[in-house]
């Protein structure tokens, strides 16, 4: 058995965070109980955010695609942006977070979320539509990288329960905008533009805390932090004593990570993208399509809260993500053979093979040992995971609008999940980053 997240995190930087006898040096100054509360609660604040700007689109993109103009594969195009965005942007982070502090960071990705969901409305082509839309995904990039670091900073000792509560508030928001947003869009007038434009409110309520947290300084819970410490802290990803033995794109867990991340993205956004139409075509109304959608994504609210738990306290993770693909490919059987009769319970079913996202967060924290590994491990995963999941959602658009049914979509979404049980099963083993080389 895993005997605990704490025990495979004994670096300089989480032993200070520990309770010990004064230093020579002076006694270190402990995080104050409420700065602790108020970035438990920017997490899930943040968390929140992180997934509306996508799940709010499929609902209504229908309605996107008529009024602007957009062909089936421009649509493809659209639903592969998201991962696409995470690729690019999320190779930025370690190095922002270096220079700026990874709570700066965070604050920053928030505001460019808000900033892109309350321009995409104004939005008179698709080519603006996209621009706003990548600049929301680019915050929400940035975001994503840096959440599992901040986690493992500021609660080393509590890494699966805090990854848990970070995930249960990133599916809550994303069910959340894919049950709300057609009634709210029909109760604000019936134009997309409004209900898609309304979840800019949120990512202001999240800007709150992170504003304080930036300005305190969120690198870390050593020290009444600065700005100028939380560089200092994100730089121990640079530190020497810290590094890895190797580059990590030689690293053999590194890229199972990699690829069991790219996979299940592959799955969340051609699901998050494409279910709703699916579900749409097979007789099913828009505001049932949206609600089943959200049906799906909530699955994740209590899983992601448990399955964390459960990961911590195993040796190896593989089991956990067998049992996920099995419901995954179940889920996509039934919606092959009876999608609009059985269709809550295909929901369910793949609701539950979408919770490898809060998996594959646990396992990126407990395949790494210090806080240099976990900055590495979180960037190259899901960077070249979001890159890897990128032809997915493009491929169903293609495939559906050639073919002109769900049949091969639905065979080429069950197809994916055999590598990324392959390579759960190959990232899920007891071994660390920094033991390799």
């Amino acid at each position: 058995m895993h005997t605990s997240p704490s025990d495979d995190l004994a670096t300089p930087e989480t032993a200070a965070s520990a309770p010990r006898p004064a230093e020579p040096g002076g006694p270190r100054r402990a995080a104050s109980p409420w700065r602790g509360r108020v970035m438990a609660a920017g997490l899930m604040l943040a968390a929140l955010n992180l997934r509306p700007a996508v799940t709010s689109l499929g609902p209504l993109l229908e309605e996107v695609r008529d009024d602007l103009g957009m062909s089936g594969t421009v649509a493809g195009v659209l639903t592969s942006v998201p991962a696409a965005c995470f690729a690019l942007f999320g190779l930025t982070a370690p190095r922002l977070a270096r220079r700026w502090g990874p709570g700066a960071i965070v604050c920053a990705g928030l505001a460019a979320i808000a900033t892109g969901l309350l321009l995409r409305p104004f939005a008179g082509g698709t080519v603006v539509f996209l621009a706003a839309s990548a600049l929301a995904l680019a915050g929400i990039a940035v975001s994503n990288i840096l959440m599992p670091v901040i986690v493992k900073r500021w609660f080393p000792d509590r890494v699966g329960a805090m990854t848990g509560l970070y995930s249960m508030g990133l599916s809550l928001g994303t069910a959340a905008a894919a049950a709300v947003t057609v009634p709210m869009t029909d109760a604000l007038g019936g134009s997309w533009r409004t209900g898609l434009g309304v979840w800019a409110l949120l990512a202001v309520v999240a800007l709150v805390p992170w504003l304080f947290l930036a300005r305190a300084g969120a690198s870390g819970p050593e020290a009444g932090g600065t700005d100028a410490d939380a560089p200092a802290a994100a730089g121990t990803a640079a530190a020497p004593a810290d590094a890895p033995a190797m580059r990590i794109t030689r690293s053999p867990l590194a890229w199972a990570m990699a690829v069991f991340f790219g996979f299940q993205a592959t799955a969340a956004y051609i699901s998050m993208g494409w279910m709703p139409q699916i579900f749409r075509d097979a007789g099913v109304s828009a505001s049932t399509s949206g609600l089943l959608l959200a049906v799906m994504m909530a699955m994740g609210v209590p899983l992601a809260f448990v399955l964390p738990r459960i990961a911590a306290r195993l040796r190896h993770q593989g089991v956990l993500v067998v049992i996920l693909g099995v419901f995954g490919l179940t889920g996509y059987a039934g919606l092959w053979l009876a999608p609009a009769e059985g269709a809550w319970a295909w929901a369910v079913l793949l609701g539950i093979a979408n919770c490898a996202f809060p998996l594959a967060l646990t396992m990126i924290g407990m395949r790494t040992r210090t806080n240099a590994g976990v900055v590495r491990l979180s960037a190259f995963a899901q960077s070249v995971g979001y890159l890897l999941s990128i032809p997915g959602p493009l491929l169903v658009g293609v495939l559906y609008q050639h073919s002109g049914g769900w049949g091969q979509p639905i065979a080429l979404m069950a197809g994916f999940m055999v590598p990324q049980i392959v390579a759960g099963v190959l990232a899920g083993r007891d071994r660390h980053l920094e033991d390799e080389g």
